[in-house]
């Protein structure tokens, strides 16, 4: 049965699709996030993320932007930013704690965010040691987390040279296992040999060994060049 989507839901899809960084979103902070992209993230059809938007107009927690792209307001990016920040420390709890894989606590973690009050976050961060990121090398901090957007590029648009991975895109769960099947983990180091456009591939050193990944992988490896 497919998961029906919350307010929340949609306010951290908006931010993620804002983020300026990889294939989340437009170079520009804070543009417009097309609608259509809002409703591909959530594999909802475009008419029922319409009709969610509208409610989340009237909440005001977001606003149409020129093109009738939402635009999260003050009220609304905070509470995104406070559901994103909850995400990741359950995701912290379910792996540190209760051994799932960091791909298994993405799935669990949307399924549990609206059973958890702030005060259980905040105990739950306490005892896990205030970390600093989630399983996936988000930051817990989003304020951290837009600092950093500065300086990290999506894999896909590195032409050459040596990157290091720092986060991954959590939005496809069959890709997030195939990066943890594949050993391309936060702190891991690469290379960039050779992209080859036509092909939709580049050939990266990995370990030692040549590896070649896919456009659609590579987009959603976010990486520190140098």
């Amino acid at each position: 049965m497919a998961r029906t989507h919350s307010i929340d839901d949609y306010l951290e899809a908006i931010y993620f699709l804002a983020t300026p960084v990889g294939e989340y979103g437009p170079v520009v902070k804070e543009a417009p996030v097309p609608a259509a992209r809002v409703a591909e993230m959530l594999s909802v059809t475009p008419p029922t993320a319409s009709e969610m938007l509208k409610r989340l107009e009237s909440e005001g927690l977001i606003e149409r932007g020129p093109r009738k792209g939402p635009l999260l307001t003050k009220r609304g990016r905070a509470q995104a930013e406070r559901v994103v920040r909850h995400h990741r420390v359950i995701e912290r709890f379910l792996t540190d704690f209760m051994g799932y894989t960091p791909a298994e606590s993405h799935v669990h973690a949307d399924e549990l965010g609206d059973a958890f009050s702030d005060e259980m976050v905040e105990r739950l961060a306490v005892q896990l040691g205030n970390p600093e990121r989630c399983p996936h090398g988000w930051p817990v901090d989003t304020s951290h987390e837009q600092e950093e957007n500065r300086d990290l590029r999506a894999l896909s648009q590195i032409d050459s040279g040596a990157a290091r991975i720092v986060r991954l895109a959590e939005h496809d769960g069959d890709l997030l296992h195939w990066f943890y099947e594949q050993g391309l983990v936060p702190g891991t180091e690469v290379e960039v040999l050779r992209v080859d456009p036509a092909a939709g591939q580049l050939t990266v050193l990995v370990d030692g060994a040549e590896r070649v990944i896919g456009e659609r992988a590579a987009a959603g490896l976010y990486v520190l060049p140098g």
